[in-house]
């Protein structure tokens, strides 16, 4: 915004400078001088006078324009966003359809179907080492994309409204610690990063495999201790009800006895070429199973929603990207069901494995294939008559290229088995996503 008001100022200043050449003649006569010293009248006395009063008089004019200038320049810098804080802002669109729909739900359909997202980020500082962070976001898309088995990692359907997404502050507390608190946050922006494999298509492939680390936004608080060494610890919790929302009794109020909430608690080792980590999630009235266990959501059904999690997570990257060695994203999950219902779900397991290679054809181009086993019961509670045969796997492939710095396009199809709660929810899709970044 700088660069902005000194361009305004800049462009005043000039339309300044033409009245004042223009009147330039007016103010110092230099004909008049000329023909004043040819004359005959040489007795005559050059008075200083005769030259200055219309130039005393042009000065109080062009003050006044500066201090007008000034007050304009005042009232720009306080419409103005704080030299604090930054704006950067995203467009995403894509299209595509997927074969097999039609049996995850009614309603879906085999269509070509698009969507898109428009998104602005707002961070804040007030010390230097603190951060405001505001996301504003809106978009709409088909059906296609919000249906958990094909949610597409850029979906965010709201109807066309232009809304905050997210908002939260973290500042620092000490030497190695972060702490977060907001209104609108997620478990895993608290999270040391789990996995670098980045999704061409599906949101299932986040995060090393979206089964323990899907949480809803809403209120949340945590923090993160990192050393210089690469060790780090992060620990948080996100509340569904300290809105106030909810049905059972004491569901009103954050933290509440029989409040809707996730407590995810990390320990991670994370140098320039590795990582490696463990994640506990604790959730209490979590009927959300995330994007990567329909599966185990479908099986779950009259559990009361009380679940233990653990996530593994680890990475690598070569030294060198551009040849023929990807860097490798893995992980595995187990979660399982407090207090099951009978003939429900007890104990469930997932793996995910993500490979990117990079710069392999031009700079910033990216090849990614992922594969993970959506979250699979493995042991019930007491006798199931369904969902036993379900053995779930979901995969992706993509190429990303960038015609310019701004500009990034992702041509990709994904696939699926059982990806639901049945053996015939069997999927095959294509997309091409297209996002704009300024």
């Amino acid at each position: 915004m700088k660069l902005f008001q000194q361009m305004l100022v800049a462009g005043a200043s000039l339309s300044l400078l033409a009245p004042i050449a223009a009147q330039a003649s007016d103010v110092i006569n230099i004909d008049g001088m000329k023909d004043y010293s040819r004359s005959n009248k040489s007795s005559k006395r050059i008075d200083s006078s005769t030259f200055i009063n219309e130039t005393n008089e042009e000065i109080a004019i062009l003050k006044g324009r500066v201090d007008g200038l000034e007050a304009q320049q005042n009232n720009l810098d306080a419409g103005a966003f704080s030299s604090t804080t930054t704006m950067d802002g995203k467009a995403i669109m894509w299209g595509g359809a997927v074969d097999g729909i039609d049996n995850l739900g009614s309603g879906l359909t085999e269509t070509v179907q698009t969507g898109y997202t428009y998104t602005m980020n707002l961070n804040t500082s007030f010390t230097g080492d603190d951060n405001l962070y505001v996301r504003l976001k809106g978009g709409e898309n088909g059906g296609t994309w919000s249906t958990k088995e094909t949610y597409h990692i850029d979906t965010k359907d709201t109807s066309d409204a232009f809304k905050v997404d997210k908002i939260w502050y973290q500042f620092p507390v000490g030497e190695s610690i972060t702490a977060f608190v907001g209104p609108r946050i997620e478990n895993y922006y608290m999270y040391v990063t789990p996995s670098i494999y980045q999704p061409g298509a599906l949101k299932s492939m986040k995060l090393g495999g979206n089964s323990n680390f899907g949480a809803s936004t809403d209120v949340g608080m945590g923090f993160k201790y990192e050393t210089d060494g690469g060790f780090a610890i992060a620990s948080n919790i996100v509340d569904k009800s300290a809105d106030g929302s909810g049905t059972l009794e004491g569901t009103s109020g954050l933290l509440g006895k029989y409040s809707t909430r996730k407590w995810d608690t990390q320990v991670a080792y994370t140098t320039d070429r590795w990582h490696v980590s463990a994640t506990l999630s604790d959730g209490q009235n979590w009927t959300s199973q995330s994007y990567n266990a329909t599966a185990l959501a479908a099986a779950m059904k009259g559990s009361d929603g009380d679940t233990t999690g653990y996530a593994l997570r680890a990475y690598w990257r070569p030294e060198n990207a551009g040849t023929a060695t990807p860097e490798v994203s893995v992980g595995y999950d187990i979660k399982s069901a407090d207090t099951p219902a009978s003939g429900a779900a007890k104990e469930a397991d997932s793996y995910f494995v993500g490979l990117t290679w990079r710069d392999m054809f031009q700079a910033d181009d990216r090849i990614g294939f992922g594969v993970t086993q959506p979250l699979k019961v493995t042991e019930f509670n007491g006798t199931n008559s369904g969902n036993a045969e379900v053995d779930p796997l979901v995969w992706e492939a993509y190429y990303a290229f960038k015609p310019n710095d701004s500009m990034e396009i992702r041509p990709a199809v994904f696939g699926g088995t059982d990806v639901e709660d049945s053996t015939l929810d069997d999927i095959f899709g294509v997309v091409v996503t297209t996002s704009f970044k300024f």
